[in-house]
């Protein structure tokens, strides 16, 4: 199970939400960590994607 974490982030008139997921690599199997900023009605999106 990749460990999943999602902070919120305000700016002067946008919301968005950096959401940063742990992957394990098939190759090597060592896990590394992926992120990206987004608006927050996408992070279950991405958490849930592959």
């Amino acid at each position: 199970m990749a460990k999943k974490t999602v902070a919120t982030l305000q700016t002067a008139s946008k919301r968005l939400t950096k959401a940063i997921k742990m992957v394990k690599s098939p190759k090597t199997g060592a896990y590394t960590f992926v992120e990206s900023v987004m608006a927050p009605e996408l992070v279950d999106g991405f958490l849930k994607k592959k």
